[in-house]
């Protein structure tokens, strides 16, 4: 056996004539024993060149065979390189990690699923078990647990979040303490997930959010599992940004939720009923599919008197959308403050256009009044319009009439001029208030042509004797027909309808008849 310098410095007792299976490991022995005489010694089959290690260090071997038959083993020291390799693997395997937990955590807007998924990635890629806690303005906690291979659970716990180190701290947003200064036997039993045993290491760390921390992140191993390292904190606190980003982003999305559905309830039209013994019916379809408010509206005010005239309303925005529908609810607001002069529709149209024209919108408003009164068996009906469409009657005939109220749009010049007319409406009779984003509609065969004036007063006029709330539904589905899938504008219809009487004679011919629905 001979060797070089170098050689002697890796194997010390390596001299000529000694035995190679004295002074070499197993594996080289095995190797050089392969390729000189097969003997008790195997070596695996490997791709690539043969690596094995000396003294803590990992060298690459490459065997020359010499002409004699002897061996010439080549040592190439290979721990740097290896190192370097394990670390761009370690590298790509978190960067994938933080990769797919964003991809996941991003994908739901629910606070709750977000905290499910935090601690099961958690609990499957950082440590044996994961907590996922959300801040709370009670005594109670939301606390997420989930074990390695298991299913997230939500518990809310009361407990005393200043009785765990850094937890506190956590959850006010303070940097995370390092998990060399938890005592894993401080744990509380809640903490410690039932069966997990000893707890060898505890990593608490902040789940920063939006302005406001998000939460907190706890990570626990078990005693027989290696500590967290200082880089396997960083890396949790990498997660954790994520994490805490997308529960942030769920807990604002939630809070945005609740204020729009309540703002929503006070936009949304109301439904419609009978009152003081007039059919009030109502319909409306936005402009876009997933919008439930826009730029129509309609109300119907109750008299504060009963049996006398209640007040409808029912107007267009100019605009679509969100913007549209601020100004309607302005709109809305300032008709109700006006209902002590329901009596004077015109004089109610120029208080709602002057306050419009001091306002900051620089929109406009088309708008028709209606009071509708049950005398007897028939219903009175007062009409005046502000630029809007002008009321169809439907009588009992099938014939439909035009109601020749007319006006000036309300919120574009300050004098506007209106005028009210009168009509009655039979038992059966109805009046419909429409807006024009149903003659507008396009659509049709060629898918180009407007509904328009006269088919809507065709297909009013099959509707004779029916109920209010039969008539819009008629309407509508002649609209949706008419469109099929293509835009529109905001489509809003009001029906008031004298319902169907029937006389009960008077008793014993001494008092007075009366009518009933």
């Amino acid at each position: 056996m001979r060797c070089n310098g170098s050689a002697r410095l890796l194997l010390p007792d390596a001299a000529p004539g000694a035995a190679l299976v004295d002074v070499a490991p197993a594996w080289l022995c095995a190797a050089h024993h392969t390729l000189t005489s097969p003997g008790p010694y195997a070596v695996p089959d490997t791709e690539g060149p043969l690596r094995g290690v000396f003294g803590g260090r990992r060298f690459e071997v490459h065997p020359t065979v010499r002409g004699d038959g002897s061996v010439a083993w080549w040592l190439v020291d290979d721990t740097d390189h290896q190192l370097a390799r394990e670390a761009l693997r370690m590298e790509r395997e978190r960067t994938a990690f933080l990769a797919k937990a964003s991809n996941v955590l991003l994908s739901s807007l629910n606070l709750g699923r977000c905290m499910d998924v935090t601690a099961q990635m958690a609990a499957e890629s950082l440590a044996d078990a994961a907590l996922a806690i959300a801040p709370s303005r009670s005594s109670r906690l939301p606390v997420v647990t989930c074990l390695r291979g298991g299913t997230p659970v939500l518990e809310d716990m009361s407990v005393d979040p200043d009785d765990v180190p850094g937890l506190g701290e956590a959850l006010r947003g303070f940097p995370p303490v390092p998990s060399r200064w938890i005592d894993p036997a401080v744990a509380p039993a809640w903490m410690v997930p039932e069966g997990f045993g000893p707890v060898g290491s505890i990593v608490i760390t902040p789940l920063p959010g939006h302005g406001m921390p998000a939460g907190a992140l706890v990570l626990l191993r078990k005693a027989e599992t290696a500590s967290f390292s200082a880089e396997e904190e960083i890396f949790a606190r990498l997660f954790a940004a994520r994490a805490g980003a997308a529960m942030s982003a769920a807990r604002l999305y939630a809070e945005q939720t609740a204020i729009t559905d309540v703002l929503m309830r006070e936009l949304l039209p109301p439904v419609l009923h009978q009152i003081s013994g007039v059919d009030f019916a109502g319909g409306y379809r936005p402009s876009a599919d997933h919008e439930r408010i826009g730029g129509d509206f309609y109300d119907v005010h109750p008299a504060t008197v009963e049996g006398e005239a209640s007040l409808v309303s029912l107007g267009d925005v100019c605009g679509k959308g969100l913007e549209a529908a601020v100004l309607t609810g302005k709109i809305r607001n300032t008709l109700h403050a006006l209902l002590p002069l329901a009596d004077d529709h015109q004089r109610m149209l120029r208080l709602l256009n002057t306050a419009l024209l001091s306002s900051h919108h620089t929109r406009f408003a088309t708008m028709v009044l209606a009071s509708a009164q049950r005398l007897g068996n028939t219903v009175d009906l007062k009409l005046t319009s502000g630029g809007h469409p002008s009321p169809l009657i439907i009588r009992a005939d099938g014939t439909v009439e035009v109601a020749s109220t007319h006006g000036t749009l309300i919120g574009a010049i300050p004098n506007i001029s209106t005028v009210t007319v009168t009509a009655s409406l039979a038992p059966g009779e109805s009046c419909v208030l429409y807006t024009d984003g149903i003659t507008e509609a396009k659509g049709g065969p060629m898918g180009d042509a407007l509904f328009g004036d006269e088919r809507l007063k065709r297909a009013l006029s099959g509707c004779a004797g029916m109920p209010a709330e039969g008539i819009v539904k008629h309407v509508q589905m002649l609209a949706a027909q008419w469109l099929g899938n293509r835009p529109h504008d905001d489509m809003a219809v009001v029906v008031i309808s004298a319902p169907r009487t029937h006389h009960l004679s008077a008793v014993n011919g001494h008092t007075r008849g009366r009518f009933t629905t």
